[in-house]
């Protein structure tokens, strides 16, 4: 961006700044000055900023602001009662009354004093201010999954290789010790060849905010910004339905349980058996859907993935939640907090220093500030996020379409099948556009 373009933006967004947005600039002074490749010297504070402060983005908020080496110096949300309760969070760990709070991410990105900054958006909103981020020059942590979309997906992770930023994605059971050691187990052979993985998902709603039934159109409450949150997603009246936890519920905002969970048990599977780089070649799933309301996600489903090297990975709302590696001489299964196997004894092995190691992390939010300061990648990097949430997204489509999904996983193209292919993209509601 050229600095008249700049000054003509910021322009812009001074004429049309939230009237949310805090008047007093902050007194902390940035000195993260970067190495020349890019790096942040020991010392220096990392600035952020953080984007979406509801159910996830209040969680990611507090764990980062945790860390002695960063400094919040503004935060973001159309809602005015998520954002108030982030800057008095934000201002109460400082002492101060320092952070700003903006209403739109563009003038929170414009700053120009930031280094990195959190996302924790609905879905149909994490493509463009990733995007954006990037094109920035900021590092990002962003949630799962990746993209509302298969294209979504590979355009953010284009924007983070072109724009060389840091990312790390909250699939936070890669920094957990039980994850860690069943996928070390499984590469290393512990099992013998794999012959087939389950993966266990959650099935049907949550009713998380007690919204269930509540469908009729209404005016938006005065606190939130609702044409804004709505975003690039078609317009529809607002209700509380539809918004908040909710919205992962309707497709045109999220993916039901499906697309919630694979990038923490899918993500698992395919770190253990390095494909994390790669995809299916076939997937083929059924569900089941609710047809009442405007909650239009699947509510049981079950998938069939098959890999180019013939292992089949079976994922569904029927099976035993986490996830389980069948091998030629035994099983090993995890979970949140648990990890089993057969034979037990499997789980006493220890990998040993000419065995594979895969990355280490035992703190996910530590390890995304240690990729910012050494310019190395993190344990849930953009590509390998993308690479679990197009699993999901083509199971999706499958569902969806009635058909099994023939996938090139290099050239990310559906093979034979126009109809399908057009469920990769989304189409955006003006004046919104994937950057």
């Amino acid at each position: 961006m050229s600095a008249k373009q700049r000054l003509s933006r910021r322009s812009f967004l001074g004429r049309t700044a939230a009237a949310g947005a805090a008047l007093a600039f902050p007194a902390f002074v940035p000195g993260s000055a970067r190495g020349a490749d890019g790096s942040i010297a020991p010392g220096n504070r990392i600035v952020m900023g953080a984007i979406g402060l509801g159910w996830r983005g209040s969680y990611n908020l507090m764990d980062l602001l945790g860390k002695p080496e960063v400094q919040f110096v503004g935060v973001c949300d159309v809602d005015e009662n998520h954002l108030k309760a982030a800057r008095a969070l934000v201002n109460e760990t400082y002492g101060n009354e320092d952070c700003r709070t903006y209403r739109d991410f563009r003038q929170l990105l414009d700053r120009g004093d930031l280094d990195a900054v959190s996302l924790a958006l609905p879905d149909h909103w994490h493509a463009i201010p990733a995007i954006e981020a990037a094109r920035s020059g900021l590092d990002i942590y962003g949630e799962k999954p990746l993209s509302h979309s298969l294209l979504e997906g590979r355009a953010i992770c284009n924007a983070m290789r072109r724009y060389g930023r840091i990312w790390q994605t909250g699939s936070w059971q890669r920094s957990q010790e039980n994850f860690h050691h069943a996928c070390q187990l499984v590469r290393n052979g512990r099992i013998g060849k794999v012959q087939y993985v389950e993966v266990g998902l959650p099935q049907g709603y949550n009713d998380l905010a007690g919204t269930a039934g509540q469908e009729t159109p209404a005016p938006p409450p005065s606190t939130l910004d609702y044409d804004f949150w709505l975003g690039p997603a078609p317009f529809a009246p607002y209700c509380p339905a539809r918004v908040h936890k909710n919205w992962r519920w309707n497709l045109d905002y999220g993916g039901g349980q499906l697309l919630d969970w694979v990038g923490h048990h899918l993500d698992i599977a395919h770190w253990a058996l390095d494909l994390e780089h790669t995809g299916p070649v076939e997937v083929e799933g059924s569900g089941t859907f609710s047809g009442e309301g405007i909650w239009n996600a699947p509510t049981d489903y079950e998938v069939t993935c098959k890999y180019a090297n013939g292992l089949k990975i079976l994922l569904g709302s029927h099976l035993t939640r986490g996830t389980k590696w069948y091998g030629e001489t035994g099983w090993i299964y995890v979970n949140r907090g648990k990890i089993d196997a057969e034979p037990k004894a499997l789980l006493q092995e220890v990998i040993g220093p000419d065995e594979i190691q895969l990355p280490k992390s035992r703190d996910h939010a530590q390890n995304f500030l240690e990729g910012i300061k050494r310019r190395r990648e993190t344990i849930a990097p953009c590509e390998v996020a993308h690479r679990s949430a197009s699993v999901g997204h083509l199971a999706l489509i499958s569902i969806l379409t009635g058909r099994k999904i023939r996938w090139d996983p290099e050239k990310e193209e559906i093979l034979d099948d126009p109809g399908a292919t057009l469920y990769l993209g989304r189409a955006y509601r003006e004046p919104w556009h994937l950057p």
